[in-house]
């Protein structure tokens, strides 16, 4: 079988985990490869990021320091991952449901098409490791708070500033499928000072701890609502192996992304389909390797024979605005863009430690799909 992913392994993790355990005897959160970690993501993004548990829980924390509530609404692209929505709906937030570009990146014109004297928060997710066009976005939003949902875009920028660093608050995952990972586990990028004193309290459980353990109170105490976000040193001891390898890691997923545009791009468009890229003055990260086909029936068919053959290739998102959940806040419009890509986008295998090999049968195979269309 060629899995869909498989979980970056470099070998140098399991060093770092024993040294968490043997050497710093510090396994909880906020231990030194925790800080290690936020050095180097402070490094890649130019503004200070906080390690935490999972991609979902940053989005939380962005909910939480904007102070959503009940009655309040934010726009969100319906192609997106559950996270997205449900971070600001358990602060008792409607979300409004935007459509998204041909690549799955929210349109901004539909910010203007959406908000309302109500609208709290607009959440851009930059999907497989590229954006929309944020000048435009951020025009639109106005005085309205940006949150990225940057998960899959670690590493990526828009006219040169990484993606994540645009808005009041972004969120990157450091889950098992990502560029890097750690099992579970993310990070919430926040540039106002005052945000992020406020995210460190919301991090440990409402206190003030850190500030205790850097020393600048002499205890701490109980200062704000919080939980428990903060995300063990044995998880930031793997993720440290791999952000140290940060720059190889890409370089090896890029050249597999650039094989497979430049073997099946042609061939797909032959047969009216199309292969996801990012807007040109994106820098992307080649999270994944999106193909879109004609017809839902065209897309199934291309899973099926995929998968005789040892190869598995999921779908992604089914549309939010077409879930049962989503159905109770959507009024029923049709959303053509995130239709489009819920019935016909599957994706390809695509991870670091992906043989030339493994590559070659996925691309015959692929073809050879295409080609009988």
């Amino acid at each position: 079988m060629i899995p869909f992913n498989k979980p970056v392994w470099l070998g140098t993790e399991i060093l770092r985990i024993t040294e968490a355990i043997t050497t710093h005897g510090h396994v909880a959160g906020g231990g030194p490869f925790a800080r290690a970690c936020e050095e180097s993501l402070a490094r890649m993004l130019g503004q200070p990021a906080l390690l935490v548990t999972s991609c979902t829980h940053a989005l939380e924390m962005a909910a939480l320091l904007l102070d959503v509530k009940e009655g309040d609404e934010f726009i969100v692209p319906s192609y997106t991952f559950v996270s997205s929505a449900n971070a600001f709906v358990l602060r008792g937030a409607r979300p409004v449901f935007a459509d998204v570009d041909p690549n799955g990146n929210l349109d901004p014109r539909e910010v203007t098409r959406l908000r309302t004297p109500r609208t709290r928060a607009v959440v851009a997710v930059h999907y497989a490791g590229s954006s929309c066009d944020m000048t435009d976005l951020l025009d639109r939003c106005g005085r309205i708070p940006l949150v990225e949902d940057a998960a899959q875009a670690l590493g990526a920028t828009f006219d040169g500033k990484p993606l994540g660093t645009f808005g009041v608050a972004g969120a990157i995952s450091f889950h098992e499928t990502k560029n890097v990972g750690c099992g579970e586990g993310g990070a919430l990028t926040v540039a106002d000072p005052a945000l992020l004193e406020r995210a460190e309290y919301l991090r440990d459980k409402g206190t003030n701890r850190r500030r205790f353990l850097t020393g600048l109170v002499d205890k701490y105490t109980w200062v704000d609502v919080g939980s428990s976000y903060a995300l063990s040193d044995l998880n930031a001891a793997y993720l440290s192996a791999q952000l140290d390898a940060f720059e190889r890691i890409q370089a090896r997923r890029a050249t597999l992304h650039d094989r497979y545009v430049r073997e099946l791009e042609r061939a797909v468009e032959r047969k009216g389909g199309y292969l996801v890229r990012p807007d040109p003055r994106n820098r992307p990260n080649h999270h994944l390797l999106g193909l879109v086909l004609r017809a839902r029936e065209q897309r199934d068919r291309f899973i099926a024979h995929m998968k005789a053959h040892g190869i598995t290739t999921p779908f992604h998102y089914v549309a939010l605005h077409l879930s049962p959940m989503g159905k109770r806040f959507h009024g029923g419009e049709a959303l053509p863009g995130a239709e489009r890509l819920t019935d016909c986008l599957v994706r390809l295998p695509l991870f670091f430690n992906m043989t030339d090999a493994e590559q070659d049968e996925v691309i015959a195979r692929t073809l050879e799909f295409v080609d009988a269309l």
